[in-house]
This record gives structure tokens, sequence and C-alpha cells, in this order.
């Protein structure tokens, strides 16, 4: 079965959760299945890029225009497997063109992120039609939680629920495992006698990275705060999260802001020492990161939204906080005693990170997801 994998994100230009699960997804699909890999941008070693020749400042126009040459590019395949809105025009276009099967999988939805408004402007309404276009005509749709399938039935009412599977995100213990080492601590200023509170993500409405700058006016004073966040959506919320942080900055000391994405090898060996990881998402599908850090043997203060609940296990692996639109200070306040009773938690904490260790182990690897992936590959069928 030759199988074009269609993706926005591929590496080394990765930035989000989406992009980890398609790097490992292809490594583990490439021994099971004639894999051609589809990407924005340049070439690689093991995947072709495509650009936008004509410079659109509508992301929206560029996404359309690499769509066109993404789906052109899978003459003589079996199927298109599209992630994320920036490529699912692409294997739709893919299906209507070349008479293949569509799978897509499931990151977001676009109808339960308005913010993205504030990024794509009125493109936010073009990036919402092709998303819906493409699933109510997908063959399968890959939802990476029970929370996801749930919320994909919601928005999309017209696709059959036969049509959605739930296959979990996975993440590769043996990159992210307990990393002894300390000097990424020493060269991004990190006191490693000092128990921290560490984020990792992307600036942005959906990761609700604000709150959790709001929330560490009430950590333990001994505490420190580390943010490896960056890549903000818009220059305004940029602007937003540097004051938060200058705000937080004049009341506490221990507040680390490392606003470039780092080589997986430092973060491995942040999530490693961290006292617990912070996950404030207002939406999260699944939320990988959360079982990066349990794969590093680190507990995880997380909210209870979308899919983070099928990951963490409430008062085992770590807490879940609940999140209520209309009381942002309630969860704020809730994010900040939870932190604080496990970075206060010890033994407690230290078995916390064990099953979270546990857990992403026995139930999150990448080789049984990518069988489960081919087994419903195999199920489609070519369309008529």
């Amino acid at each position: 079965m030759k199988v074009g994998l269609l993706t926005r994100e591929y590496p080394p230009e990765v930035y989000g959760g989406a992009g980890v699960h398609v790097e490992f997804l292809a490594r583990e699909l490439r021994s099971l299945v004639d894999l051609d890999v589809h990407c924005w941008g340049a070439d690689r070693p093991d995947a072709t890029g495509h650009t936008d020749p004509h410079g659109y400042r509508q992301p929206a126009f560029t996404t359309m225009d690499i769509a066109v040459s993404m789906a052109n590019a899978l003459a003589g395949h079996d199927l298109a497997h599209s992630h994320t809105w920036y490529a699912n025009l692409a294997g739709h276009l893919a299906k209507l063109t070349h008479g293949i099967p569509h799978v897509l999988t499931a990151h977001s939805l676009e109808p339960l992120r308005p913010w993205k408004a504030e990024q794509l402007g009125g493109g936010y309404r073009v990036s919402s039609w092709i998303e819906r276009e493409a699933y109510e005509a997908a063959d399968a749709i890959v939802a990476v939680s029970g929370g996801m399938r749930r919320d994909v039935l919601a928005a999309y009412p017209a696709v059959p629920p036969e049509r959605v599977h739930v296959i979990h995100n996975g993440i590769d213990t043996t990159l992210y495992r307990p990393d002894p080492d300390t000097e990424a601590l020493a060269k991004h200023g990190i006191d490693p006698d000092r128990p921290y509170v560490l984020f990792v993500g992307r600036i942005t409405r959906q990761k609700g990275v604000p709150h959790l700058v709001r929330a560490g006016a009430k950590l333990d004073p001994g505490t420190q705060l580390v943010l490896c966040a960056g890549g903000a959506d818009t220059p305004e919320l940029d602007a937003e999260f540097r004051g938060l942080v200058a705000d937080l900055e004049k009341t506490r000391t221990g507040v680390r802001w490392i606003p470039e994405m780092l080589p997986r090898d430092e973060v491995v060996q942040l999530l490693t020492h961290a006292a617990v990881f912070a996950c404030p998402s207002v939406y999260e599908p699944l939320g990988i990161v959360n079982l990066e850090a349990m794969a590093c043997g680190t507990p995880v203060v997380a909210s209870d939204v979308g899919g983070i609940p099928e990951v963490v296990d409430d008062g085992r692996t770590g807490l879940l906080v609940h999140y209520d639109e209309a009381d942002p200070g309630g969860f704020e306040a809730g994010l900040a005693a939870a932190l604080n009773e496990v970075v206060g938690a010890g033994d407690r904490a230290a078995a916390m990170g064990t099953a979270g260790r546990e857990r992403a182990v026995g139930e999150f690897g990448w080789k049984a997801i990518a069988e489960r992936t081919v087994a419903l590959y195999e199920s489609c069928g070519r369309s008529s």
C-alpha cells in the first residue's frame, strides 16, 4: 500500500504536538507501508517539501496553494492521510481527483478554537470551511482521544459516527526518559537547589499559559517557574504575555522565561528535574506534552479539558484542575493550589512520577499505534 502522509509540520520544523505525532507515526509506518511524506517548506531527506510560490499574505490562501501541490503529487498513491486543517484540503483534493481514500487525524477543531480569528482574520472562516468539507467527506477520521471523538461528532453532526475511530497519541519512551544530567539547567539559569514548575508549549490561547503566569503569584516563594514558551500566535498575545511575565518578576524571584524552541535533549533534562509539569490548556484533544513529562518520571498538574483526563490519572500520575471559562480566577487559584501541593508532596510526588513513567511505557507505545493506523487504512478500500 502506497500512502501519502500530508502535514504542515515535519522535522526539523516542528512547533506543536501535531508535528511530534507525525514525526513518530511516520517513523513506525515506514516498516508497514510504502510511505511518502509531504510537508510544508523545503525538501527533507525523508519528505517532499511544498511551498507557496505566490507569497500570499493571507495564511489561508497559502494553505490552499500548497494543498493543490500536495494533491497533485499523490497521483499513483493508494491512500492519503492528512494532519490538521493545513493539510486536510490536500487530502480531500487527492480523494476527489485520484479516487483514493482520505483518512485524517483530528488534532484540534476549528469551531473549538475561535481565538484563531486573532491570528488568521477572515482566513479563520476559510480554515473552518476547509475543515468541515474534509471531515464530512473523509473515509475515516482518527480522533486522538475519546474526548476528541465526542467533539468531532458534536461539531460535525453530518459525520457518520462509525467513521470516527479513537487511536491515542503516543510517546517514544526511549527518547523521553529520565536524564540525570543537569547541563541544560545551568545553561538556562535554573537553580538546581530550588524546585521548579515547568511549562513547555507555544504562547497561544489554547495552551492557557497566561493563566499559569497569573497563578505564579500564588506559588510558594521557594518555587521557581520555568516557562519554555515561544511562537506567540499574534503580536498582541506576545505583548500580553511579556507584560504578565514582567509583572510577575516584580513580585517574586525564580521566574525564568525561555522563548526559543529547545533541542529535545535539553527539554528532556528540564522535564526530568522539574518538581512538577504544568499544563494549563483551555482546549486540548490529548496533550502529548503531558506524556513527555510522564515518560521522564515527572508528575503533572493539568486542566481537566478534552482528552487530558485520558492521559493524566488524577491522584495517581498527577492532579487535574477543573477549568471553567466563566471563572478564570477560580481556575488560576486551583492551579496554584495543586502545583503547591505536588511540589510539597515529597514521596507522594515521587510515586506519581514513577506511575506516570509506567503508564507512558505501558499504554502509549508508537508501534501499536502505527499498527492500528494501518489496520484502519486497510479497512477503507478505494473510493469509487
